[in-house]
């Protein structure tokens, strides 16, 4: 490494769309439109009372389970499985470490002036804030981690939503299975009404079971996925922010970093 103070990269978020979600959602739904065309009528497939039964049924009863407040704070969160901002954990070690050896070498008062380049990352930039004004390394690990926790449980809650939606839309789909048995069973005397009683009572169960194993499951994993990420960044932050705070060598921080850091995200900074 050369003698001067490194350069502190600023924190950029990669913002794109989420390919993967939607050619598997794209795909998922397009094969079975296939296999509905290239087997007759699609429009048969279309019912709106089996619709009415299954996706109002399960939102209905989903919502018993959770507040109004947390259903909407769900509904905003799905957009971020198609749309994510990630990090580069191995990117946010570099920086952290370019931020520390900065601190080693022109003491923590210095770090003043890379503030406002760590505005990009407000969870880096609050750790390093407290690190500046003077709090203890293990104070600032104290109130990052609280801080990271309670976002892993609001992230968690969200993807609860959608993991409780999954359990009742096969439900709702029996449920509407039933109506539609009895409506037809009431009505054997006049064989028009059989059909339409039997396609709620097959339709509910296919609506059910797509949305529970196309749409709500997968977009609960999904969502579990990105909070381990964006976790995993804070942690890097969380350690960093703790270490300096604490005066630490730089290279102790390297190692520790390289100790949560997945195998083909490990740095060598210094080497």
């Amino acid at each position: 490494m050369a003698d001067d103070a490194p350069n502190i990269t600023v924190g950029r978020k990669k913002s794109s769309i989420d390919l993967a979600t939607i050619v598997g959602l794209l795909c998922g739904f397009g094969l079975i439109l296939t296999a509905i065309i290239m087997g007759g009528d699609a429009l048969s497939f279309i019912n709106p009372p089996s619709i009415l039964i299954v996706v109002g049924g399960t939102f209905a009863v989903t919502t018993m389970c959770f507040t109004i407040n947390e259903m909407i704070r769900t509904g905003g969160v799905i957009g971020k499985t198609f749309f994510y901002s990630s990090r580069d954990p191995s990117d946010a070690a570099i920086q952290v470490l370019q931020v520390a050896e900065l601190a080693r070498r022109q003491g923590v008062l210095s770090l003043q002036g890379v503030l406002d380049s760590l505005r990009a990352e407000p969870f880096l930039h609050k750790g390093m804030l407290m690190v500046v004004d003077g709090t203890p390394g293990e104070e600032v690990e104290i109130i990052m981690r609280r801080d990271l926790n309670a976002t892993r449980q609001r992230h968690h809650k969200s993807s609860s939503v959608l993991r409780k939606a999954a359990e009742f839309a096969p439900a709702m789909g029996l449920i509407g299975t039933l109506i539609g048995l009895v409506q037809m069973l009431g009505n054997l005397a006049d064989p028009s009404t059989i059909g339409p009683a039997m396609a709620v009572a097959l339709l509910t169960t296919f609506y059910g079971a797509v949305l529970a194993n196309m749409v709500f499951s997968p977009m609960a994993s999904k969502l579990e996925r990105n909070s381990n990420e964006e976790a995993m960044v804070n942690t890097v932050y969380m350690m960093g922010a703790a270490s300096i705070g604490r005066q630490e060598n730089p290279r102790r921080l390297e190692m520790l970093l390289n100790s949560i850091l997945p195998p083909a995200k490990r740095i060598q900074y210094f080497d």
